[in-house]
């Protein structure tokens, strides 16, 4: 999937789902704080806008902590968590 297609509104939602602050954000992808509440600031289904690593570095760390970004497939695009594995007895 290209970087291009994710959201601010799909960071903003998987960062819910995580229950992340904009500081955890910050500190997993190595994004400063006003970068990322600048990017959220614009509430917009529109592709993540300024440098394309730094939209790349929002996703990794996302996408690190399970979250799964769902593309645009006539449903709309989302966000979800992926399904952990149950651990083995």
């Amino acid at each position: 999937m290209s970087i291009l297609k994710i959201s601010i509104r799909q960071i903003k939602a998987a960062r819910s789902l995580l229950g992340w602050s904009q500081d955890d954000l910050a500190e997993r992808s190595g994004i400063s704080k006003p970068t990322i509440g600048r990017l959220e600031a614009i509430d917009t289904d529109d592709p993540i806008g300024g440098r394309p690593d730094t939209g790349q570095a929002l996703v990794a760390a996302l996408e690190k902590a399970g979250v799964q970004f769902i593309p645009e497939n006539g449903g709309g695009a989302g966000v979800r968590l992926a399904k952990r594995a149950k651990p083995i007895k």
